[in-house]
């Protein structure tokens, strides 16, 4: 995705002090793959879909506004349903929603939130 920082096909965890702006890279990590667009360094590629998870901010009131800011493709920002049963790393509806929407990037934010 980011070479040498985001290799596809990889986890990796961006680590950092609250309020270091963690959330804020990822989303403009989102924005450019929902785009096609080279990150720093890095080259264009097609524009792909993303699922953002996020347990510390409100999606529609904070992250769909903030995608929206930098100009992310948001109809290609897809989020798994915690409506009924949360979500945690093992759970099989991350496979069936990378499958379904053929995302090529998973943001989980903060990590810990999905342990289980």
């Amino acid at each position: 995705m980011w070479e040498p920082y985001i290799p596809r096909g990889k986890i990796t965890i961006v680590q950092g002090d609250p309020g270091d702006g963690k959330t804020t890279l990822m989303l403009a990590v989102a924005a450019a793959v929902t785009n096609g667009d080279a990150l720093p360094g890095g080259v264009a590629d097609v524009p792909a879909d993303v699922i953002f998870q996020t347990a510390e901010y409100g999606l529609n009131d904070t992250i769909k506004p903030r995608l929206e800011l930098i100009g992310a493709d948001c109809s290609r920002i897809h989020v798994i349903d915690e409506g009924e049963q949360s979500l945690f790393l093992a759970d099989e509806r991350i496979e069936q929603a990378i499958v379904k929407t053929g995302a090529r990037l998973i943001i989980i934010d903060p990590i810990q939130a999905y342990l289980g």
